[in-house]
Protein backbone atom coordinates (compact mmCIF):
# COMPACT_ATOMS: atom_id res chain seq x y z
CA UNK A 1 0.00 0.00 0.00
CA UNK A 2 1.42 3.47 -1.19
CA UNK A 3 0.46 6.94 0.48
CA UNK A 4 -1.82 8.53 -2.00
CA UNK A 5 -1.09 12.16 -2.83
CA UNK A 6 -2.49 15.05 -5.19
CA UNK A 7 0.06 14.70 -7.45
CA UNK A 8 -0.67 12.07 -9.31
CA UNK A 9 -4.60 13.06 -10.41
CA UNK A 10 -6.22 15.54 -12.09
CA UNK A 11 -6.02 19.19 -10.39
CA UNK A 12 -9.46 19.55 -8.47
CA UNK A 13 -8.87 23.52 -9.78
CA UNK A 14 -9.27 22.16 -13.23
CA UNK A 15 -12.78 23.09 -14.97
CA UNK A 16 -13.26 19.61 -16.12
CA UNK A 17 -13.16 16.06 -14.19
CA UNK A 18 -15.06 17.41 -11.01
CA UNK A 19 -16.73 14.51 -10.40
CA UNK A 20 -13.89 11.97 -11.35
CA UNK A 21 -11.80 13.73 -8.61
CA UNK A 22 -13.93 13.96 -6.12
CA UNK A 23 -14.02 10.04 -6.46
CA UNK A 24 -10.56 9.81 -6.27
CA UNK A 25 -10.08 12.02 -2.93
CA UNK A 26 -13.17 9.96 -1.34
CA UNK A 27 -11.08 7.00 -1.82
CA UNK A 28 -7.84 7.82 -0.07
CA UNK A 29 -6.53 5.14 1.94
CA UNK A 30 -6.68 5.53 5.64
CA UNK A 31 -2.89 5.06 5.27
CA UNK A 32 -2.70 8.48 3.54
CA UNK A 33 -4.85 10.18 5.74
CA UNK A 34 -2.96 9.13 8.58
CA UNK A 35 -0.01 10.03 6.72
CA UNK A 36 -1.56 13.76 6.41
CA UNK A 37 -2.59 14.14 9.60
CA UNK A 38 0.29 12.25 11.69
CA UNK A 39 3.07 13.78 9.86
CA UNK A 40 2.39 16.31 7.05
CA UNK A 41 0.27 18.44 7.94
CA UNK A 42 1.96 19.02 11.89
CA UNK A 43 4.50 19.69 9.17
CA UNK A 44 3.08 22.58 7.69
CA UNK A 45 1.23 23.70 10.21
CA UNK A 46 4.10 25.18 12.03
CA UNK A 47 4.19 27.61 9.07
CA UNK A 48 0.87 28.80 8.61
CA UNK A 49 -0.15 31.35 11.61
CA UNK A 50 -3.36 33.13 12.55
CA UNK A 51 -5.68 32.91 9.64
CA UNK A 52 -5.00 30.74 7.40
CA UNK A 53 -6.02 30.16 3.38
CA UNK A 54 -6.01 26.82 1.87
CA UNK A 55 -6.14 27.24 -1.94
CA UNK A 56 -7.40 24.21 -3.78
CA UNK A 57 -8.76 22.37 -0.60
CA UNK A 58 -10.40 19.25 -2.09
CA UNK A 59 -12.62 17.90 0.71
CA UNK A 60 -11.35 19.76 3.35
CA UNK A 61 -8.61 17.06 5.01
CA UNK A 62 -6.85 20.58 6.09
CA UNK A 63 -9.28 22.60 7.01
CA UNK A 64 -10.83 19.90 9.30
CA UNK A 65 -7.08 19.41 11.03
CA UNK A 66 -6.38 22.97 11.47
CA UNK A 67 -8.69 25.53 13.17
CA UNK A 68 -9.07 28.80 11.49
CA UNK A 69 -8.91 27.63 8.03
CA UNK A 70 -10.74 29.00 5.40
CA UNK A 71 -10.75 26.41 1.98
CA UNK A 72 -11.23 27.77 -1.90
CA UNK A 73 -12.19 25.43 -4.53
CA UNK A 74 -13.33 25.65 -7.47
CA UNK A 75 -14.83 22.29 -8.32
CA UNK A 76 -18.81 22.60 -6.97
CA UNK A 77 -18.98 19.55 -5.67
CA UNK A 78 -16.01 19.60 -3.28
CA UNK A 79 -16.87 22.85 -2.06
CA UNK A 80 -20.55 21.41 -1.02
CA UNK A 81 -18.74 18.38 0.11
CA UNK A 82 -16.74 20.51 2.37
CA UNK A 83 -19.74 22.59 4.12
CA UNK A 84 -21.54 19.44 4.07
CA UNK A 85 -18.67 18.63 6.71
CA UNK A 86 -19.37 21.96 8.32
CA UNK A 87 -15.92 23.16 7.44
CA UNK A 88 -15.89 26.94 5.81
CA UNK A 89 -14.85 26.39 1.87
CA UNK A 90 -16.07 28.58 -0.36
CA UNK A 91 -16.20 28.62 -4.13
CA UNK A 92 -13.71 30.56 -6.31
CA UNK A 93 -13.34 31.61 -9.93
CA UNK A 94 -10.21 30.71 -11.81
CA UNK A 95 -7.36 32.93 -10.89
CA UNK A 96 -9.92 34.96 -8.83
CA UNK A 97 -9.86 34.98 -4.58
CA UNK A 98 -13.20 36.13 -3.05
CA UNK A 99 -11.85 38.09 -0.10
CA UNK A 100 -10.61 41.21 0.31
CA UNK A 101 -6.94 42.51 0.37
CA UNK A 102 -5.32 41.67 3.72
CA UNK A 103 -7.61 39.15 4.73
CA UNK A 104 -5.25 36.03 5.94
CA UNK A 105 -2.44 35.83 7.89
CA UNK A 106 -1.02 32.72 6.19
CA UNK A 107 -1.61 30.40 2.95
CA UNK A 108 -0.58 27.53 1.11
CA UNK A 109 -1.57 25.55 -2.24
CA UNK A 110 -0.58 22.20 -1.99
CA UNK A 111 0.04 20.39 -5.53
CA UNK A 112 -1.67 23.09 -7.07
CA UNK A 113 1.34 24.99 -8.76
CA UNK A 114 2.56 22.64 -11.03
CA UNK A 115 -1.21 22.08 -12.91
CA UNK A 116 -1.10 25.54 -13.79
CA UNK A 117 0.72 26.74 -16.98
CA UNK A 118 0.27 30.33 -16.06
CA UNK A 119 0.28 30.89 -12.31
CA UNK A 120 0.81 34.73 -12.28
CA UNK A 121 -2.64 35.23 -11.88
CA UNK A 122 -3.42 33.09 -9.07
CA UNK A 123 -0.42 33.76 -7.20
CA UNK A 124 -0.72 37.69 -7.35
CA UNK A 125 -4.16 37.09 -5.92
CA UNK A 126 -2.51 35.30 -3.27
CA UNK A 127 -0.20 37.95 -2.80
CA UNK A 128 -3.62 40.28 -2.09
CA UNK A 129 -5.49 38.41 0.03
CA UNK A 130 -2.36 37.68 2.76
CA UNK A 131 -1.09 40.69 5.11
CA UNK A 132 2.39 42.19 4.72
CA UNK A 133 4.91 39.51 6.18
CA UNK A 134 1.78 36.63 5.16
CA UNK A 135 3.46 33.63 4.85
CA UNK A 136 3.13 31.54 1.86
CA UNK A 137 3.64 27.54 1.99
CA UNK A 138 3.57 25.62 -1.47
CA UNK A 139 3.92 22.61 -2.34
CA UNK A 140 5.36 20.72 -5.42
CA UNK A 141 5.75 16.80 -7.05
CA UNK A 142 8.98 15.50 -7.60
CA UNK A 143 10.29 14.04 -10.54
CA UNK A 144 8.45 11.05 -10.51
CA UNK A 145 5.12 12.19 -8.84
CA UNK A 146 5.50 15.23 -11.76
CA UNK A 147 5.63 12.93 -14.51
CA UNK A 148 2.87 10.44 -13.55
CA UNK A 149 0.06 12.99 -14.42
CA UNK A 150 -0.32 14.05 -17.80
CA UNK A 151 -2.21 16.97 -16.63
CA UNK A 152 0.80 18.40 -14.78
CA UNK A 153 2.52 21.14 -16.46
CA UNK A 154 5.39 22.89 -14.99
CA UNK A 155 8.09 21.19 -13.46
CA UNK A 156 9.48 23.03 -10.07
CA UNK A 157 12.57 22.55 -8.48
CA UNK A 158 13.86 24.47 -5.57
CA UNK A 159 15.48 27.41 -7.77
CA UNK A 160 12.65 27.43 -10.08
CA UNK A 161 10.04 27.31 -7.59
CA UNK A 162 12.23 30.23 -5.79
CA UNK A 163 12.08 32.00 -8.89
CA UNK A 164 8.13 31.88 -9.61
CA UNK A 165 7.23 33.25 -6.13
CA UNK A 166 9.42 36.21 -6.05
CA UNK A 167 8.57 37.08 -9.23
CA UNK A 168 5.02 37.26 -7.53
CA UNK A 169 6.43 39.46 -4.70
CA UNK A 170 7.32 36.64 -2.40
CA UNK A 171 10.62 36.01 -0.04
CA UNK A 172 11.95 32.96 0.41
CA UNK A 173 12.05 31.55 4.07
CA UNK A 174 12.92 28.03 3.45
CA UNK A 175 12.78 24.90 1.33
CA UNK A 176 11.04 21.43 2.70
CA UNK A 177 11.11 17.84 1.72
CA UNK A 178 8.88 14.84 2.51
CA UNK A 179 10.39 12.83 3.77
CA UNK A 180 13.64 14.35 2.91
CA UNK A 181 15.70 15.89 0.36
CA UNK A 182 16.91 13.41 -1.80
CA UNK A 183 17.44 13.11 -5.26
CA UNK A 184 17.31 9.39 -5.62
CA UNK A 185 13.51 9.69 -3.91
CA UNK A 186 12.27 12.62 -6.26
CA UNK A 187 13.29 10.04 -9.31
CA UNK A 188 11.44 6.77 -7.71
CA UNK A 189 8.91 8.12 -5.35
CA UNK A 190 5.35 9.24 -6.46
CA UNK A 191 4.61 10.94 -3.35
CA UNK A 192 8.02 12.76 -2.66
CA UNK A 193 7.59 16.54 -2.68
CA UNK A 194 9.11 19.92 -2.52
CA UNK A 195 7.80 22.30 0.31
CA UNK A 196 8.86 26.22 -0.20
CA UNK A 197 8.06 28.49 2.59
CA UNK A 198 7.92 31.94 1.41
CA UNK A 199 6.52 35.60 3.05
CA UNK A 200 4.51 38.42 1.20
CA UNK A 201 6.80 40.98 0.77
CA UNK A 202 6.14 44.33 3.16
CA UNK A 203 5.55 46.77 0.34
CA UNK A 204 1.88 47.10 -0.95
CA UNK A 205 1.16 45.72 -4.38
Amino acid sequence: MTVADRSIVPLSLNTSGHDTYFEYLRGRSLLALAYRRLYLYPRLCRHLHGRALDVGCGIGDLLAFRPDTVGVEINPRLVAWCIGRGLDAKPMDADSLPFGAGTFDSAIMDNVLEHIAHPDTLLREIHRVLVPGGQFVVGVPGERGFSSDADHKVYYDGEALRRAMSGAGFESVALLYTPFRSAWLSRRMSQYCLYGVFRRSISAG
